[in-house]
């Protein structure tokens, strides 16, 4: 069970990365950045299929944080549930934000209704703005609060001899430049540097979900033993 649940944590954090990256190419080729209620109407399909993928990045995102306190529980238990608890908040405040379109449908149909006003539009624009305020508010609650996940699971993993000092400083230094991240957006929400965040959380999916689906691999008897020497080498 332990050797599943490894395998499919980590195949959930390498398919996540793989998905985020075609959801940043395809709002780069299709969607662009404008979220203002004007555009709305004209990538309304867009913006349907790039927020369902973005949701589901993060659902498959949950299971490498399960995964990884299960492999971490036993040698760092308060840091592994810390990490994992987290990284699970983390995941489950930007999930929250993850589809504004909903709110944004009936919004840009009154903006592009035929009795629309000039005023009307003006209104409708302020009102979708503010429910920006509240996405990019919870898009920099979550950013903040993941980093800090992966330094907690980066201190579990210097005890765990599966993992080793190589991939727990691995771990804390994508969590340190994700925070610097964060600190930057608690400064200017708008700023582009969000981007960073969403990139140390790619790569630590990437390399933590190959770690798991590596793992899934070794036989329960011996695992033990090739943990050990694979900790030692990576440190």
């Amino acid at each position: 069970m332990t050797q599943q649940q490894y395998r499919w944590g980590g195949l959930a954090g390498i398919a996540g990365g793989a998905l985020f990256i075609f959801v940043f190419i395809f709002v780069g080729v299709v969607v662009g950045v404008d979220t203002s209620i004007a555009a709305f109407s004209g990538i309304r399909a867009g913006r349907t299929v790039e927020e369902s993928l973005y949701l589901a990045v993060i659902i498959l995102w949950v299971a490498p944080f399960l995964s990884l306190f299960r492999a971490l529980r036993d040698a760092s238990p308060a840091a592994a549930l810390y990490g994992s608890v987290l990284g699970v908040v983390a995941l489950g405040v930007l999930a929250a934000g993850a589809l504004p379109h909903v709110a944004n449908v009936a919004i840009g149909d009154l903006y592009q209704a035929p009795g629309a006003t000039p005023a009307d539009q003006a209104v409708l624009g302020l009102v979708g703005q503010g429910i920006q305020g509240i996405i990019d508010m919870l898009l920099v609650t979550g950013l903040v609060i993941l980093p800090l996940g992966f330094i907690g699971l980066g201190v579990a993993m210097h005890g765990a001899p599966m993992f080793g000092r190589g991939f727990g400083r691995l771990s804390v230094t994508l969590g340190v430049i994700g925070l610097a991240a964060a600190a930057v957006l608690l400064v200017d929400p708008s700023s582009p540097i969000a981007v960073v965040g969403f990139l140390v959380a790619i790569v630590f999916h990437f390399v933590m979900g190959w770690r798991l689906h590596a793992l899934s691999r070794v036989p329960v008897q011996g695992a033990a033993m090739s943990a050990a020497v694979t900790g030692r080498s990576a440190g």
